[in-house]
């Protein structure tokens, strides 16, 4: 309990290491004196581009048995791993994130991770089994209102429903699971679908009241009510593992930004779950339902870190079209190098720092990209070892 994010509310799988654990089985069993080393750590300060090689060296060349990627948390840092120039981290990184320009043919990479590290806790399994009454829904929908609830938002939702029913041949009534931010939401767009759907959802309310249940020193449940209740927000745990059980498709949509992590992930969990003998995802279908609104002047809302759409918010995006209920791949674009993508400046700034510039349709010009590795060939495997610190902890 406490070694891992959420460690309350979210079971790990026991093959799982801690570099604590690593640094205590490799004294344990005598390892410095086996292998003749001891245990070293080599790191690639990506916030640094002198201190970085995610762009210029082979890094499977490396014999350092652990390898950290700092100064980035998200996609930012890893969607560099698709310009490595050395061909095999250029394949190694498109058969973990896929290539830009085939959006179709996508690895469902964080719902496979997802799988086979994460199950819910026994007391978030409980809530998800009680809101569930014995059968998965058909379909998930994710709306991140913060606290808004626009009619266009709800009617877009709506009919992207319906679309999502008819792409996955769904028959009689289908189960559909929605997931908010924004608890009163859910009851406003409950009476939009309940005609040609069974509506469910977690009541976290109703559950704590029935049961008398709530985890360890939890706040009475009159603060941040508009916010799946109180902090720590478990409801928010609860809805993950409940939505995540959505058979055929997940549909993401908000009020401000369609597309955030939450909702990748549980797209992606739930299309691993769905896992035969086929490919994950093969009969999994993952929607973004974008209300005209957001559509007025592109996608140029559609920015930060990490959301589906924002490779999509650049100069190139079209303005003033209906709603939209897009079929997202699992896996969205960690890189803007692709037909109908933009570089953020972000990402510009970033390049530049490497002396490469980009056309104004957000293309890397390869050759710059060369001669910045070669100009820097004779300092390209410098890096920092942090032998003594993990030896001496």
């Amino acid at each position: 309990m406490g070694l891992y994010p959420f460690g309350q509310y979210v079971s790990y799988a026991n093959h799982l290491f801690t570099l604590e654990e690593i640094k205590h089985l490799w004294r344990k069993h005598c390892c410095a004196t086996k292998y003749g080393r001891d245990l070293s750590m080599r790191v690639d300060n990506f916030e640094h581009p002198s201190e970085t090689n995610v762009l210029c060296s082979d890094w499977n060349s490396w014999k350092d048995p652990i390898i950290r990627f700092s100064g980035t948390t998200d996609s930012v840092g890893t969607q560099f791993f698709l310009k490595n120039v050395h061909p095999g981290m250029k394949a190694a990184a498109s058969a973990l994130f896929g290539s830009p320009d085939s959006l179709h043919a996508r690895p469902n990479t964080f719902g496979e991770l997802l799988r086979a590290i994460v199950s819910p806790s026994r007391t978030v399994q409980e809530a998800v089994n009680w809101a569930l009454k014995g059968v998965d829904p058909d379909i998930a929908l994710h709306m991140r209102m913060m606290s808004s609830r626009p009619v266009e938002a709800r009617q877009a939702a709506a009919s992207c429903i319906k679309r999502a029913i008819q792409i996955c041949h769904i028959q009689g009534t289908p189960r559909v699971a929605l997931v908010s931010d924004t608890p009163s939401f859910v009851q406003d767009i409950k009476s939009d679908i309940s005609e040609f759907a069974e509506v469910i959802y977690f009541d976290y309310e109703l559950f704590v009241n029935k049961s008398n249940w709530m985890f360890g020193n939890d706040t009475p449940l009159d603060f941040r009510l508009r916010d799946w209740g109180p902090a720590p927000r478990w409801a928010a745990i609860v809805d993950f593992f409940l939505a995540s059980r959505a058979r055929y498709a997940v549909i993401t949509g908000a009020h401000p930004r369609v597309g955030t992590t939450y909702a990748q992930l549980i797209a992606a969990l739930a299309a691993a779950n769905t896992y035969d003998l086929k490919p994950s995802g093969a009969n999994f279908t993952f929607l973004s339902s974008i209300h005209s609104s957001l559509l007025v002047h592109g996608l140029s809302t559609q920015v930060g870190r990490s959301h589906i759409w924002d490779t999509y918010a650049g100069p190139l995006s079209c303005g003033h079209q209906p709603h939209q209920c897009a079929v997202t791949p699992l896996l969205p674009p960690t890189w803007w190098d692709g037909t109908w993508q933009s570089p953020n400046p972000r990402d510009v700034k970033r390049l530049s720092e490497y002396g490469v510039q980009l056309s104004i349709t957000g293309e890397v010009d390869e050759s710059q990209l060369l001669a910045h590795c070669r100009s820097r060939e004779d300092h390209v495997d410098r890096y920092s070892v942090l032998s003594s610190d993990i030896k001496n902890s």
